[in-house]
């Protein structure tokens, strides 16, 4: 099959390209960036895009692809609901409205976090915005749309873009929560997987994504 990843220059998408470039079922990646990822490998190619909500330059390279596998985000850190919302939600949905249409048998795998609030009406921001994205996707693509909500990660063997965060206290917080903790490697395998296989659920938590992996 053939994969777009946004995101492979942070934690997640790496994580997911890598495993993808190493995967016999994956032919073909193509990474949509807006800065320049370094690595080449056969199976690789990569699309500048300044602006996500600008894809009109750039039908042709997104048409004939089966799945995206979407890990851009950012952190709420900081930021307004106003501001988080327009990268999280605006910026995601045109993406992936574009794809759907140059793509209608496209299958959507939207990185969103353990905790995210599928009511839209908590009091946590960032789980209010991830949770109104997920329900737009999922209303979007019907039953070919799958968001996964992992929790603390661990890096694969060759990453460039781990935060200091996940290096330092990654391997000194994921002993104490096993049932949490999960491999880019796992994450990889259950977004491929997902798109061979399907998955019962469209929400995937921690013990799905372990589960899927496995298939």
């Amino acid at each position: 099959m053939k994969v777009i990843i946004t995101g492979a220059t942070g934690m997640v998408g790496e994580g997911v390209l890598l495993e993808c470039l190493e995967n016999k079922n994956v032919s073909q990646v193509l990474i949509v960036n807006r800065k320049h990822y370094e690595l080449t490998h056969p199976k690789l190619k990569e699309l500048l895009v300044p602006n996500f909500l600008q894809l009109e330059d750039f039908t042709e390279q997104l048409k004939g692809y089966d799945a995206c596998f979407y890990c851009a985000g950012i952190s709420s850190v900081g930021m307004k609901e106003e501001q988080y919302s327009f990268i999280t939600y605006d910026t995601t949905i045109a993406f992936a409205e574009k794809l759907l249409q140059l793509n209608p048998d496209l299958v959507f795998n939207f990185v969103s976090g353990n905790r995210t609030d599928s009511s839209e009406n908590g009091k946590v921001m960032w789980a209010r915005v991830k949770g109104r994205t997920e329900n737009a996707l999922m209303k979007l693509f019907g039953k070919n749309q799958y968001n996964f909500r992992p929790a603390i990660m661990k890096g694969t063997k060759g990453q460039v873009n781990v935060k200091t965060i996940y290096k330092i206290l990654g391997p000194l917080i994921a002993p104490f929560f096993p049932q949490k903790t999960l491999t880019l490697k796992q994450v990889g395998l259950a977004m491929i997987n997902a798109v061979l296989k399907g998955y019962p659920k469209q929400i995937l938590e921690v013990d799905d994504i372990e589960e899927l992996a496995k298939q």
